[in-house]
């Protein structure tokens, strides 16, 4: 045999031992998964994808398979290491969340037993998907601006992400890599106000500031935050007034979230754990759970429908951190 061929001999050999075992099956399971999800690679990406949804997909059938109150399922996330997600997917930058002490003025109730901001009226846009960018932030500022605007006007209107990735950096605002609700609706009050999806349209990416004055199609006249840890506070807004946005810690399970109950005992209840944002259009309980709507940005095919639930009244991964909503100048 020609010694030349020995080393790279050995380099296949060494490759075909280590290479993970897996079926006709598994592949046929994450091919068709692939083509559900419109997924493509190079030959060598195809195998270490491929086994990362193996791995995922074990822990999805390992969850279901206990006592949870919350299922999970293959999405669009099911190809990637939760360390891969979090770099495309959540807050990077440490966020400075928190209000220690409010100006929500809460009611003392009676509140109903149940309320969901979607039924109530043409009060909130449809889920929309942030792509690969940090920017969930954008989307619960928007989520929350459209509704209160409708609410106050009776004219629900797709509001810009993109003009608060480019233009809100000077409110410590980091566009693809994080920002707060609270200190977008302040950019926007200052800023005189925030354009149309349609004139100012998303990239998922940051770009130059590309705001218009006169374009103008919804202004904040002040920013509402509840004071921190009061879930309590959280519930009378969204009973009283309207949804709300809020953000909380995105542990590793959740990205596989399908629908029920989220609850974790990973993640953390305190505000400099947070890395993503949120908007609270309502609340139920089931079986005795109370929980939150949650309208998500990873478009309409993950979770129920682009929604979860999460448990409501314990902070769960710090939820009640952090939670503003603005007042719409009309």
């Amino acid at each position: 045999m020609n010694v030349m061929f020995l080393p790279v001999l050995f380099a296949v050999l060494y490759h075909v031992h280590t290479l993970p075992l897996h079926t006709e099956e598994d592949e046929y399971h994450f091919k068709s998964w692939m083509s559900q999800h419109n997924k493509k690679y190079e030959i060598n990406e195809y195998y270490q994808r491929l086994q990362i949804f193996l791995d995922n997909k074990k822990k999805i059938e390992r969850h279901n398979a206990g006592d949870h109150m919350f299922s999970m399922g293959l999405n669009q996330f099911s190809d990637m290491t939760f360390t891969e997600f979090k770099k495309s997917f959540l807050l990077t930058e440490p966020q400075n969340c928190s209000a220690t002490r409010g100006n929500h003025l809460s009611s003392n109730g009676p509140y109903p037993d149940t309320i969901d901001w979607r039924t109530k009226g043409n009060y909130v846009t449809n889920v929309k998907n942030q792509g690969a960018c940090g920017s969930c932030w954008t989307f619960s500022t928007t989520g929350c601006l459209e509704s209160v605007t409708a609410i106050a006007t009776g004219k629900l209107l797709q509001l810009a992400e993109q003009q608060l990735v480019d233009c809100a950096g000077a409110f410590d605002n980091h566009g693809c890599s994080g920002g707060l609700p609270s200190h977008a609706f302040e950019y926007i009050m200052y800023n005189k106000g925030l354009m149309t999806e349609q004139d100012y349209p998303y990239k998922a990416k940051e770009g130059e500031c590309r705001f218009k004055p006169e374009l103008a199609a919804a202004l904040v006249k002040d920013v509402v935050n509840i004071t921190k840890y009061d879930e309590m506070g959280m519930v009378d807004a969204v009973a009283r007034l309207n949804p709300v946005s809020f953000a909380y810690e995105v542990t590793s399970d959740f990205m596989h979230y399908k629908d029920g109950i989220y609850t974790s005992t990973a993640c953390h209840n305190t505000t400099d754990m947070v890395n993503h944002a949120v908007l609270a259009v309502g609340y139920a309980e089931q079986n005795g759970t109370p929980y939150w709507i949650v309208k998500n940005s990873w478009g309409p095919y993950w979770g129920i429908n682009g929604y979860f639930y999460i448990e409501r009244g314990k902070n769960m991964c710090g939820l009640a951190a952090c939670s503003s909503y603005p007042l719409p100048l009309v």
